[in-house]
């Protein structure tokens, strides 16, 4: 197993970078997530559908890592990361690629620990390891305190489904 970067303490509880074998786990906490957040059910079963074969060889040759917090043989948070393409930025003027942060979930029964603020300071080394110095996420409203709390703050994104 690849080394974990950073001292972050996740005692009593092991981390571990993701696997293929995440993938199923992975896709039950995107919609558990966006269920929390309102989302429809319909929409989401979809969403998953299309999302698992999207994800799996993704994780399969590393473009989707990042790591899941264990508890015995259970998964109880984890998060997703992504290096992804884009034009030199003012946020980022010399460089062709940013973090992306998806998937940021913590079972119910493991909340209140810190373990999501734990994952974020995981991932954040995780992407200077890799040489990004800028990275972007989409907070729902549950997850924004957190994320303000480590020092993230609100862009002026915008968006429109098309078609």
């Amino acid at each position: 197993m690849t080394e974990v970067p950073g001292d972050i303490d996740f005692v009593p509880f092991t981390v571990r970078r993701l696997l293929p074998e995440d993938s199923e786990q992975i896709c039950m906490h995107r919609v558990a997530m966006f269920l929390e957040a309102g989302g429809d059910p319909a929409t989401l079963r979809v969403m998953s559908e299309h999302f698992h074969p999207w994800l799996l060889p993704r994780l399969e040759d590393g473009r989707y890592y990042g790591f899941a917090v264990v508890d015995g043989g259970t998964v109880a948070a984890a998060i997703g990361l992504m290096s992804i393409d884009w034009p030199p930025h003012p946020a980022h003027p010399q460089r062709d690629q940013r973090g992306y942060v998806l998937n940021v979930y913590v079972e119910p029964a493991y909340r209140r620990r810190g373990l999501a603020s734990k994952l974020m300071k995981l991932g954040e080394a995780e992407f200077t390891r890799r040489g990004l110095g800028f990275a972007v996420l989409h907070a729902t409203e549950v997850g924004r305190p957190v994320y303000e709390g480590l020092g993230w703050e609100k862009t002026a994104e915008m968006a429109k489904v098309l078609g």
